[in-house]
């Protein structure tokens, strides 16, 4: 736990690139949810395909999806290897946007919140501690000199860097602790576009309201505003708009409509799942009971692809589904608070009731370390230290510990005969007898590593990897297992498919060549 936020950090040497080549625009929200990220990644791709080296860059991320990276400011290991890294999922999906390999200097300060009041700190890919937001807020100014020098690495390699802004860029009272919206635009120079998001009302009073939050040099800064998520009768919110440059000298820079494809892209955060689900009542119904610290929820992304296949979260305060075919325990960043979270919520007598009728469970990272015996934390890295007993389902007991591992996956899963991408993030060591009948049997340099545990009868099973279903083959097998078939999806193909729809939606709302002449 970071309890003291003047204590120095200890940096790698920060080696500023020289004067910087590439254009930038930054792109601050007038909320969270406005849809900065989706709107990042299609510019991203929509620049790229006009020739473009475009990177993406937010310096701050809250936000348990996150993705590895092939880089760390970590030593290397004793093997010479170069540790992995984390950054924000927007962020990854935005660097395959711009067709290029995601990297810690593209999100070097990633926050993933465990309570209420605190999150882990991650710092390019360099796991600092858990940090309560009051301490966090007091040490964010020691963290921009690394901000500015990732930003400078990625602007070093491009002809556009997109920037992203966190939350609302109006929060003033936060300015002093700033390193992600203006005062990182002041310190990098940078131009900034204001978006407002229409859907949620209000548009009119957000984009005049950070206006008359704004002290004056950042009013100078900001070169525009875009409305996003807009639906239906453009001529009748026109007038909203030229009230609002009135009110504010901004130019109005365009107006996009509602994107019908964002669905068929990676969420950023967990607000996503407030939305209606897709598929209630179609084939194979599996359940998954939505934990207050869910991570990596994507994960299910391409089973709830499939058109055979409902995937249903099952919110607090609702029981699981008594049609449900499979239970699903997703990620968690706070294992030990989320099996409490179960119990309060009786999940636990759902979910074992279910397995005695012979229904199935699937455990993936956190999920896995709940269905084992008890998962216990010592250190206190996750809460407050000590020990929750697990749901019993498999002969297993985890250890929460220091060291976070970070493993990049594209092998052989000897056991389904299917070629297997994903990755492994966790803090976790599981261990016991349950591991004798793995899940996966991964080949690793010539040989099988066995991943997970799955119980005698087949009906429990689960492990570390996550993404594993993105990998069509296994995700065929996998359903073939539990009862259910698979469609002929290309889950990557449908992912760069709505990435090219994303931009070619961009390009028909937006003038791109006057956003360019915008960037500096």
């Amino acid at each position: 736990m970071i309890e003291d936020p003047t204590a120095p950090i200890d940096f790698p040497a920060l080696t500023r690139p020289g004067p910087r080549r590439a254009r930038a625009l930054m792109i601050q929200g007038t909320s969270s949810d406005v849809g900065k990220s989706l709107l990042v990644a299609g510019l991203c791709r929509a620049f790229t395909r006009r020739g473009l080296a475009v990177r993406p860059f937010k310096a701050q991320n809250m936000s348990n999806n996150a993705a590895v990276t092939p880089d760390s400011d970590l030593p290397p290991g004793p093997d010479g290897q170069i540790p992995r890294g984390e950054i924000g999922r927007a962020q990854a999906l935005q660097a395959r946007a711009c067709r290029v390999t995601p990297s810690i200097h593209m999100n070097p300060v990633l926050l993933k919140p465990q309570t209420l009041a605190g999150s882990q700190v991650v710092l390019r890919g360099r796991v600092l501690g858990n940090c309560r937001a009051k301490v966090y807020h007091k040490m964010k100014p020691q963290l921009m000199p690394a901000v500015l020098d990732s930003f400078a690495r990625t602007a070093a390699e491009a002809d556009l860097v997109l920037v992203e802004g966190a939350g609302s860029g109006a929060e003033v009272y936060l300015r002093k602790s700033d390193i992600t919206n203006m005062k990182l635009a002041q310190s990098a120079d940078l131009p900034v576009v204001i978006l407002g998001d229409i859907d949620r009302g209000g548009a009119l009073a957000a984009v005049v309201g950070t206006h008359a939050l704004l002290d004056e040099s950042e009013r100078a800064r900001v070169v525009g505003y875009i409305i996003n998520k807009f639906r239906g009768d453009l001529s009748l919110f026109e007038p909203a708009c030229t009230l609002m440059t009135k009110r504010t000298g901004w130019p109005w820079l365009g107006v996009v409509r509602w994107f019908e494809g964002a669905a068929r892209l990676p969420a950023e955060d967990s607000l996503a799942l407030e939305r209606p689900a897709e598929g209630e009542g179609r084939g194979l119904n599996i359940a998954v009971p939505q934990l207050s610290r869910v991570a990596n929820f994507d994960d299910l992304d391409p089973l709830a692809a499939e058109p055979g296949v409902s995937v249903r979260w099952v919110k607090p305060g609702t029981p699981i589904p008594r049609d449900t075919d499979v239970v699903i325990l997703p990620g968690s960043k706070a294992t030990r608070a989320d099996l409490e979270v179960l119990r309060r919520e009786g999940w636990d007598i759902d979910i074992l009731a279910h397995v005695r009728q012979g229904g199935r469970m699937l455990g993936l990272c956190a999920g896995y370390q709940m269905l084992g015996r008890v998962v216990r934390d010592p250190q206190g890295i996750e809460g407050p230290p000590g020990e929750t007993p697990g749901l019993g389902l498999l002969d297993l007991e985890t250890e929460i510990r220091g060291e976070k591992h970070l493993v990049e996956l594209d092998t052989r899963d000897r056991t389904s005969g299917c070629r297997v991408t994903g990755y492994e993030m966790h803090m976790g060591r599981t261990q016991g007898p349950g591991l004798e009948r793995p899940w996966l049997l991964l080949e690793e340099d010539g040989h099988a590593r066995p991943e997970g545990a799955v119980s005698a009868d087949g009906r429990v099973a689960g492990g570390y990897v996550h993404g594993i279903f993105g990998s069509d083959a296994f995700r065929a097998w996998w359903l073939q297992q539990v009862g259910a078939q698979a469609s002929a999806l290309d889950y990557e193909a449908r992912v760069e498919a709505a990435l090219e729809a994303l931009a070619d939606h961009c390009e028909e709302n937006l003038d791109l060549d006057a956003l360019l002449a915008l960037a500096r």
